[in-house]
């Protein structure tokens, strides 16, 4: 009891000098935020004041930028001073969440190195008083036990030994606890952390993260990253906490935001995890959904068409369709039609200016073809373009000199207009010569793709070699009446997509260095290689679960290609099967739906057992669930969330259940469940947890397919605390 009196007393004066630097280093900022802020007023007012307003004043438009430079510096100064006094008020709450002591070989001072959010240190001492959690020396807390343990340092691998791990719950400046523990994180505080109830946002995790999943953060070697984690592994956490690790590691490998991308699976998860990179300190990145970059359907929609086609030929057709567009054999067909296009189809023709050659169309194919540096199509026709223009604008000029002299011989009543003539023949003559050039120097991507469907001998003989779906004749014939009618089917935007990148006519992301893709499983390699031409300069962290795959089987055989087509000189794959989300009960619940067994590790945290209620009709079943959602929400849960097959059927629940509960259904534009249970469309539920999930409907007649079987698994590993399916009728054979 004395050891832990002392011990207590050690804390409690660390804590006070620590916060008293605090408060001093966040007085000096909000003085500093004040004076900025005026700075700010009295320059935008001098602006107003001084400067032009109209922007037809050009004899004011410099001075203007000059007075915009100087407002839009100090506003900069001040926004970075304000996240300067945010951060000292996070760390006024909570300054640090964990403690080791470290000695290093050689030396015999021991190093007592506190671990929070950020960084703070004593500037008239320089003593560190905390440790930013993604220092290279915090690294230790996360990885080692008691006993030797190292850090790699910008100099090189420190060794020594680690004397103690402490940690710590410390809210609104006061200890509520602290112990020692011998492993990297105790059970006790990730069984509080994760016994919480979930919000609308994405937490961070910095208290709690495991040592594999240090490793993935702090990864900095492979230029290409796969992380196969199962469902509740953290995957996307530590995706958003090596964001922030590159960012503050960028400070010297000049990475900052704007080279940093996440593709994530929709934009509702994209506002769900939006939180969690401001809460470590750092601004967001751009994110993206493979949506942003096409046209035509979206993924939402392909999904809802798949659910709606069930057990129809169409369904068949369309999930063929799917999968032989997205393969590696499609890809294949796509560049030998782009090869077949740039020998055969371009329509080269003879070029001629005022009756003489400038050059013949074998000429013009020659030059074209000649592509030793492996130029783009366009770019290759916009140079051919460019040359037959540098040669006739000679010739053109040449010929407007002589209407001129021509002109000049002439009396003045005509010369009027025989120059407003000259003029107009030159303008139609050049809008007719750019007419016939871009006849076979400018590429209609759409055009080119129907061609493939709209001429089967084409097709075939393009294919030719690779193995086609059985049904291909339905593909082809399915696939080119949508054309015809304007109609862009999600599989058929990604190759539309290949195309214009191949072609030379979509913008690329030369600027991006790190992409991080969320939910890998959901694209095929044609989306890989798609990639691969966005972002040809970025290294890439992956994270997928082929668990989770929907229309498709899933096995970790498809890294495989992942690997193969975004091909880097260093590379790993790690997996991660330990589950942190679901309770034991729901875990072990949760395999059950799964076709072939994996490795999971259940974290230990018991609680009520998943049920499974038949009801006698909808209407009954409606009921049962208003009155589960009252009393879950009396038990203390805050997030329930009742997931379904589709938005159809989730549009029909919201509207049986709203006059009983407080009801919305989850779509793409809004993740905000406050006080409303949310109904969530099976597929858009990727990502998201609710501390209660409901189930509806896990009929044999609702839930008979494959496809079926791995929405139900995605619904059902949502749940954190507590899981509830229902059913009318027989329920699915895959519930035991």
């Amino acid at each position: 009891m004395s050891n832990f009196k002392e011990n207590q007393k050690e804390e409690l004066m660390y804590l006070e000098k620590t916060l008293s630097i605090i408060e001093s280093e966040l007085e000096k900022e909000k003085e500093v935020l004040n004076k900025r802020l005026s700075k700010v007023i009295a320059s935008r007012k001098e602006m107003w004041e001084e400067s032009a307003h109209s922007s037809e004043d050009f004899d004011g438009i410099p001075e203007m930028n000059q007075y915009l430079n100087e407002v839009n510096m100090e506003t900069r100064d001040y926004i970075s001073t304000e996240k300067r006094v945010h951060r000292y008020n996070k760390l006024l709450k909570s300054p640090y969440f964990g403690r080791f002591d470290f000695i290093e070989d050689g030396f015999n001072k021991t190093e007592k190195i506190y671990v929070g959010l950020y960084n703070l240190m004593d500037i008239k001492t320089d003593d560190i008083y905390v440790y930013d959690w993604r220092a290279p020396i915090s690294s230790i807390f996360y990885r080692n036990e008691l006993g030797k343990g190292f850090y790699r340092s910008p100099s090189g691998v420190i060794y020594g030994d680690v004397l103690l791990k402490r940690q710590y719950k410390i809210k609104d400046s006061k200890i509520k606890y602290f112990f020692d523990s011998n492993i990297k994180i105790n059970d006790e505080i990730l069984q509080e952390v994760l016994g919480r109830n979930s919000s609308t946002k994405m937490k961070n995790i910095v208290e709690t993260i495991q040592k594999e999943q240090d490793i993935i953060i702090r990864d900095i070697e492979n230029d290409l990253l796969i992380v196969q984690g199962v469902a509740g592994s953290g995957k996307t956490s530590i995706a958003l906490h090596r964001i922030a690790f590159l960012l503050y590691e960028g400070l010297n490998s000049k990475l900052d935001i704007n080279n940093i991308i996440i593709i994530s699976p929709n934009s509702i998860f994209s506002k769900y995890i939006s939180n969690v990179l401001p809460e470590l300190g750092e601004e967001n990145v751009e994110q993206l959904i493979f949506d942003d970059f096409v046209e035509g359907e979206k993924r939402q929609e392909q999904m809802e068409s798949l659910i709606t086609l069930q057990g129809s030929k169409q369904f068949n057709i369309k999930l063929e369709s799917i999968k032989f567009k997205g393969s590696d054999d499609f890809v294949e067909i796509l560049d030998r039609l782009l090869k077949y296009y740039e020998r055969k189809l371009i329509p080269f023709k003879d070029v001629y200016y005022n009756g003489e050659i400038i050059e013949t169309s074998q000429e013009l194919k020659s030059i074209f073809l000649d592509n030793k540096i492996n130029m783009p199509i366009v770019k290759r026709l916009k140079r051919i373009e460019k040359m037959i223009l540098n040669k006739i604008y000679p010739l053109r000029k040449k010929r407007l000199e002589m209407i001129e002299k021509v002109v000049e011989r002439t009396t003045e009543t005509h010369m009027l207009e025989i120059k407003s003539f000259s003029r107009l023949i030159s303008i139609k003559e050049a809008n007719k010569l750019m007419k016939y050039i871009h006849s076979f120097t400018e590429v209609n991507y759409m055009n080119l793709y129907k061609l493939l469907f709209s001429d089967k001998n084409l097709f075939f003989r393009l294919s030719k070699g690779i193995k086609l779906p059985k049904n291909i004749d339905g593909i082809i014939s399915e696939t080119n009446k949508k054309l015809n009618l304007g109609y862009i089917s999600y599989e058929d935007s990604a190759s539309l997509l290949y195309i214009k990148l191949k072609l030379g006519l979509s913008e690329e992301y030369p600027e991006i260095k790190q992409v991080v893709i969320d939910e890998a499983q959901d694209y095929y390699p044609i989306h890989y290689h798609i990639f691969k031409l966005l972002f040809k300069n970025a290294r890439y962290t992956i994270m997928g679960d082929f668990n989770q795959t929907l229309e498709k089987h899933g096995d970790k055989n498809l890294y495989d290609y992942v690997e193969d087509i975004l091909y880097k000189t260093k590379s790993v794959k790690l997996t991660l099967n330990k589950s942190y989300r679901s309770s034991f009960e729901i875990s072990a619940f949760n395999q059950k739906l799964l076709s072939n067994k994996q490795e999971f590790l259940y974290f230990e945290r018991h609680e009520a057992t998943p049920k499974v209620k038949f009801m006698d009709n909808l209407s009954k079943m409606n009921q049962s669930i208003c009155e589960d959602v009252i009393k879950f929400y009396k038990m203390g849960y805050k997030s329930i969330g009742i997931i379904c097959k589709s938005e159809k059927e989730a549009e029909h629940i919201q509207g049986k259940l709203s006059d009983t509960i407080d009801v919305k259904v989850l779509n793409r534009e809004s993740y905000e469940n406050k006080n409303s249970v949310l109904v969530v469309p099976s597929y858009l539920a990727k990502g998201l947890e609710f501390d209660v999930v409901l189930v509806y409907n896990v009929s044999k007649e609702n839930y008979k397919s494959d496809f079926d079987k791995r929405l139900l698994y995605i619904a059902c590993t949502r749940a954190l605390h507590q899981l509830v399916l229902y059913h009318v009728g027989e329920k699915s054979e895959f519930i035991n």
